[in-house]
Parts: C-alpha cells; structure tokens; sequence
C-alpha cells in the first residue's frame, strides 16, 4: 500500500480552461434582474462597474473559458496546488475513511482568493482599468487582490468590514504591503457609510455594508471599476481550477472521492473544489459515482440552512441588482465572529440554485466546535487553518466519524481553502476559553427577511 502524503502536479498539467457548470445545469438558473424594472439585466446594465470581458463570462453557458496564458503565468508562482492525504488526521480519528485535503494556502496572500484576483486584475488592466474599489471580511480578499493590483499597475481601496479591520491588523498590514489602501467600514468616505454612521455610530460594518461602499465608489468614478470576491458566476468560475487538479491528483491517489466538503460565505471556494466533481455528475449519464456534495456554513450566518430562496439585493444600499439566492436579508447584520469570509448575507446564486436542485446538502456549525477542530487538525496535520476553513475541516472530521460509526471506508475531500497565520488572535482567545458562540438576532432576521424586494414570479 502507498505511504504517499502529498500529490503534485508539474506545471504542464494545470488547467488551461475554467469550467463553467452553467453548461450541465438540468434547469438554468433564474435570471439577473434590474432593481428598478425587474427585468434581466443586460452587458451595459453591468458595464459601470465590470470590464466587458468579465461581463462576458458571468452570463456565459460555454462549459470551458480559456484561461489566458498571462495570467497562467502568473498562476504557477504556486499553482498547481498540492493535494494531500491527512494520514495522521485519519489515524487520530480512528476512522476506516481516506480523507484528503487540497490546500489553497499556499498562494502568496495564503488563500485561494488570487485564483479570481488575478484574471480579474488582469481584464480590468486590458481594459485600460487604473483603479479597483472592492469589499473584504477576514481580508483574504482583500490582501489577494492587493497582490494582482500590484501585479498589474493597478491602484487598489479596500472597504474592510470594521469587526475583521479590528480582529485582523496583519491582514490590513499585508494589503498595505502590497500598494492597497484599507478604509474600515463603514465609513465617511461614502453616502452609505456617513448615513450609517450616522443612525449607528458604532456599527460593526457587514459585507452588505462594504460592498455598498465599493459600488458607491465605482459608480460615481468613472476611472474605477469595482471587483468582488465571490458569489458572482465569473468568480466561481475562476476557482475550479481548484476541483480540476484535485481530480487529476486524485487519479494519481487511485481514488475518487465519495464526500466533498467545502466551507461556505458566498460560495466562492466550495464551487471551487466542487464544482467540477458536480459537473462530471451532471453530464455522467449514471456511470459516475454519485457523489455527496456538502457545504458546511457558520451557525451565526447560515444562509443556506435559515436563509429563504428570493430575490435579494447584493449589497445593503441597495445599489446592486437583484439575485435570486439564500439570504438572511440585505440588512442583516451578523455577529462579529472569527470567520470574516463567511460572514455574508447571501448565498452564491449558483450555488443555492444547486441547494435547490437537490445537488448539493448544507449544514452549519458554532465557531467554538470549528476551532476545537482546527486545532485537531493543526496538531495530526501541521497546518494552522483560517478561520473560515475550520468549517470545512469540521465537516470532513464529522463525515470520518459517521464512517468510523458505519464501518465504511468511504473517500472524503475538502478545500483546505487558507492558512490562519493571521487569525492567532482568535486562536489565543480560543486557548484562553474566551471564543463563544453569539447567535444572530432572530428579531434582525426577521425584519431584514420580512424586507425582501417584492418581486412577482
């Protein structure tokens, strides 16, 4: 039997194309629409704030999109991505399961965010772009497209949520680093931030809030264009590159994976790792084993389990057009805990449209229990994970465990989607019993699901 712990793949074998899973969907998705007239939206509606090229890719249906050879070049800094089999986990755990694990930390901001950073960077400097306004939770956002604006000439502001600006001062540091300037949000460099501040002038800040300011500042600039993290078709997109080397190194392993476990915020880093295994599903005819696809989201912001399937705004301005996703609510507000990334009030359009279909299951989980199994990874494995990756990590240990239960010996992967070199302050209060679990506010919940646009079928 093999020993091997890691699997890599040479340079020459990462993925010239993304894979677009809008190709294999059995029902497509319901359509982007125009907050003021509920009709889809078209490229010039989108054309404020994306570079055509992007525009392109969010409403394509071809099931591959070249990825273009500078930014590939780019990519192998550190892609592709190692695979490894966590033999020690499995032996801690006492499980019969093979659980392997794709880690994305290994890019130079420490997650899988430069997968969309860079092609995103990249088209918007085609396009003549000199300046990017975006949102960051935790910041892994934030500091990867800091990077590919450094790599591009590109000057780039950074509405970082106010909770995670105070959490994480290394993160703001790191885009600092890079050439970015970081504003905590919400803030008074825009109309919806001095109105929030205005009303709350304590508020913690929420995506919904930052992405407000973000678009705000590339609406009414027309030298800016605004970038965002997740969610977006064209953004998930971009990370399967991550679920196509997985499969080709686990074809090197002998094995095929029976689970795929990924964490869940917007959704960018689970269509990532599963998308492409879903594809294969789709389009297998029955030959291909049918896998369970399931996203592991935090108790305190769980979209997916609590949210309703509507059509929402984007942004908490209500400045974005309308998507149908899961969500909590454009005005909600979620507790500040540790995992910034998955602190969002929406799911992926795509991604609930797959919840919808049945593809894919969901489960949420407190912190404090997605911490208590970071740290089990971190002493079998070595590897300290983000925050938001402890979910993921959570779920894999738990699909292991049913395994021990069942005495199967069934193939389990997750994205391990981010190092936590710079969460050890929520480590610390972690270690010192000082990390509860604060659960959202059924009231606020209520309110901001009760505010949902009212949009006819």
């Amino acid at each position: 039997m093999s020993e091997t712990t890691k699997y890599l793949l040479d340079e020459s074998k990462m993925p010239r194309f993304w894979y677009n899973i809008a190709a294999d969907l059995p029902r497509p998705a319901p359509p982007v629409l125009h907050p003021g007239t509920h009709q889809p939206v078209g490229p010039d509606d989108l054309a404020p704030l994306f570079p055509m090229e992007l525009i392109m890719q969010e409403v394509s249906t071809e099931r591959e999109v070249p990825i273009p050879e500078p930014v590939r070049e780019i990519f192998r800094l550190w892609r592709p991505s190692p695979l490894f089999r966590a033999r020690r986990l499995e032996k801690a755990l006492g499980t019969p399961a093979k659980i392997y694990y794709k880690y994305e930390g290994v890019s130079p901001a420490g997650s899988h965010k430069p997968n969309t950073a860079v092609p995103q960077a990249w088209y918007n400097q085609q396009a003549g772009i000199k300046k990017i306004a975006t949102e960051t939770g935790a910041g892994q956002w934030g500091s990867s497209l800091a990077f590919a604006g450094a790599l591009f000439g590109i000057d780039v502001t950074v509405f970082q949520v106010r909770v995670s600006f105070d959490q994480k001062p290394y993160r703001r540091a790191l885009m600092e680093t890079y050439g970015a300037r970081c504003i905590a949000s919400p803030s008074n460099e825009t109309n919806c931030g001095r109105a929030i501040l205005a009303k709350t002038p304590d508020h913690p800040g929420s995506l919904g809030i930052a992405i407000s300011e973000a678009v705000e500042v590339a609406a009414t600039n027309d030298d800016t264009k605004y970038a965002l993290g997740s969610v977006l078709n064209h953004v998930l997109m971009h990370q399967t590159i991550i679920g196509q080397e997985a499969m080709l190194q686990l074809e090197m392993a002998g094995d095929d994976p029976d689970v795929v476990v990924g964490c869940t915020g917007g959704g960018s880093n689970f269509a990532g790792i599963a998308f492409p295994f879903i594809g294969q599903q789709l389009r297998g005819g029955g030959k291909t084993k049918q896998r369970r696809i399931v996203a592991v989201e935090p108790a305190a912001c769980p979209s997916l389990t609590r949210g309703q399937y509507a059509y929402d705004f984007g942004d908490t301005a209500h400045m974005t057009p309308l998507t149908k996703m899961h969500t909590l609510g454009s005005t909600f507000t979620p507790p500040g805990f540790h995992a910034g990334g998955l602190r969002y009030h929406g799911m992926a359009p795509l991604v609930s449209h797959l919840k919808e279909l049945g593809l894919i299951e969901a489960t949420a989980y407190h912190q404090s229990q997605c911490f208590q199994a970071g740290v089990q990874f971190a002493r079998a494995e070595g590897i300290v994970p983000a925050p938001e990756a402890n979910h993921a990590v959570l779920g894999a240990i738990q699909e292991a465990m049913r395994c021990k239960r069942e005495g199967k010996s069934e193939v389990i992967l997750f994205n391990l989607c981010g190092h936590g070199h710079f969460d050890m302050s929520a480590y610390s209060s972690y270690a010192a019993g000082k990390l509860v679990d604060v659960p959202y506010d059924e009231a606020e919940l209520a309110m901001a699901l009760a505010g949902l646009p009212s949009v006819a079928a």
